[in-house]
């Protein structure tokens, strides 16, 4: 494992872009970054740049796209900094859809958005009171499959709005992080139980409790290896789960981001451009795992 530091701030969310670099958001700075490996970091500054930018993904367009969750806005950002934002209440989760849009999760809203590359945005009403849509991702079934974070629940919405929800069968799961994974199948974390989960698209749910069940996984993402990887937050850990359910973890600490009373807190994660699974840690760094 090595480590990246980056002094400006804390990285919260990352992603590689099209342009073969990882980017990056800094929730507490109002900034995105681009890291090319090897390289200084370069940060752009938002304004305002009070809006704590969070998620940030590819977009169909060639740029990366990210959500400001305090701000309440979605921002666009070319590979030379220049910076588009729209206005879009509690914005949390984005992914690009099978449509060529960007499709958003409002979290204090109970909705789905669809923005456009010109800013236009449609949204749906998930029917779960209170149920807090979280992360969002394309599905292989041409439709957006999200976590419902306090509604113990996994939706989907067709390119048209059509809701399909599938209730977990743990009560407190809080479901977070989902990505579409190697087997057709949508993995989610479940950060108040201390679970991986796996939903089919046609609703069949299996989950599979992690050696500590307090470590709150957060974020995962399908790996080059076949398998999913997930941030632990609480725990400092990096986790690696097969399709079959076997789990290996990994110490961020073991890098030398944390030390004594000082957390790692990792957070996103995603494949970067040389193979390696990065890290965002909240203590400012990037973390770079190469995959055994």
């Amino acid at each position: 494992m090595s480590l990246t530091m980056i002094p400006q701030g804390a990285p919260y969310g990352v992603a590689t872009g099209p342009d073969g670099a990882l980017w990056f958001t800094l929730v507490h700075q109002g900034m995105v970054g681009r890291l090319v490996p090897g390289e200084e970091p370069v940060v752009h500054r938002l304004d305002p740049a009070d809006g704590g930018p969070t998620v940030i993904t590819p977009g169909a367009d060639g740029a990366m796209w990210f959500t400001e969750f305090q701000g309440g806005r979605v921002g666009r950002v070319t590979e030379s900094g220049e910076v588009t934002s729209f206005e879009a209440g509690s914005p949390y989760g984005i992914t690009a859809g099978p449509d060529g849009a960007m499709w958003f999760t409002r979290m204090q809203a109970d909705r789905i958005g669809r923005i456009s590359r010109d800013g236009t945005v449609t949204e749906f009403e998930v029917p779960v009171k209170g149920g807090m849509p979280s992360a969002v991702t394309a599905g292989p079934d041409d439709a957006l499959w999200f976590t419902l974070n306090q509604g113990d629940a996994v939706g989907r919405v067709s390119l048209d709005g059509e809701m399909t929800i599938h209730r977990l069968p743990t009560p407190g799961a809080a479901p977070a992080g989902i990505t579409a994974g190697p087997d057709g199948a949508l993995w989610f974390v479940e950060i108040g139980a201390g679970q991986i989960g796996r939903v089919t698209v046609t609703g069949e749910i299996s989950e599979f409790p992690l050696p500590d069940r307090a470590c709150r996984p957060h974020a995962v993402v399908s790996g080059p290896d076949g398998a999913l990887w997930f941030t632990e937050w609480a725990t400092d850990r990096l986790g690696r789960i097969t399709v079959k359910g076997e789990v290996d973890e990994y110490d961020l600490t073991a890098t030398g981001a944390g030390a004594g009373d000082v957390r790692a807190e990792p957070h996103g994660l995603t494949v970067g451009p040389d193979g390696a699974i990065w890290v965002a840690l909240e203590a400012g760094a990037l973390a770079r795992v190469e995959i055994p």
